[in-house]
């Protein structure tokens, strides 16, 4: 088994300070410098447009908007949501990229099941969904986000999960470009997890998943590139 190193950052990362670190270690990584890494972090509330955003869909620009080069729309990340940057060498997975959001696509559906919740995929829209039928026939909320870049069958940015954010800051996006649907949470579906319960989870299904080990990274000494990022990861 392949061993990948895992870091929680204590305190919300600026989105730019966390793309900047994603970057300079998917380099260390391609080049052998670097083991491959899952880093779990909150961002301050912001809204970042993936490289299929439509502006119309920028409802009101009530935070900070940051192009991306991640796939995808419009999508909000804050405060409550657990964010999961992943960067690994998909040469060492077959270079099937398809495969890869599977995976993740399957982790976050693993993950959840943990807490009874039933996570689904919908061919015809990005992410993982939970029916909601006390809202409505047909309806259902979206409760994590997956966006995926590769650079040298190196992947990165990676996945979201709603734990207990501020559900009315998607309210100045669509977000995916999904109007007919809405979003959700743990707390909103009526379970009372944690940051922490959640991170758990996600470690223990990521081991199973992905048939590595994880072993935990220092804050002090993983190797982002400046001591501005080793603070960003304390």
């Amino acid at each position: 088994m392949s061993r990948i190193e895992w870091l929680i950052s204590g305190r919300p990362v600026a989105y730019e300070q966390a793309v900047s670190a994603m970057e300079e270690r998917v380099a260390a990584i391609r080049d052998g410098s670097a083991p491959e890494l899952v880093w779990l972090l909150e961002h301050p509330p912001i809204y970042t447009a993936g490289t299929s955003a439509d502006p119309a869909d920028l409802l009101d620009a009530r935070f900070p908007v940051h192009q991306t080069g991640r796939g995808g729309q419009y999508t909000y990340h804050g405060p409550g949501q657990r964010v999961a940057y992943v960067m690994l060498d998909l040469k060492k997975r077959g270079a099937d990229l398809r495969a890869y959001v599977a995976d993740l696509e399957n982790w976050v559906i693993e993950a959840l099941a943990t807490f009874n919740v039933r996570g689904e995929i919908r061919p015809e829209r990005v992410g993982v969904w939970v029916e909601r039928p006390e809202r409505g026939a047909g309806r259902e909320d979206k409760i994590a986000a997956i966006g995926v870049r590769v650079r040298r069958w190196v992947a990165y940015h990676g996945i979201s999960v709603n734990v207990e954010p501020d559900l009315d800051h998607y309210a100045g996006i669509v977000p995916c470009g999904i109007a007919e649907h809405g979003v959700t949470s743990l707390v909103d579906l009526g379970i009372p997890a944690s940051m922490a319960d959640l991170d758990l989870t996600l470690r223990a299904t990521f081991e199973e998943r992905f048939q590595t080990v994880t072993v935990d990274a220092a804050p002090d000494t993983v190797i982002f590139g400046n001591r501005a990022h080793r603070a960003a990861a304390g």
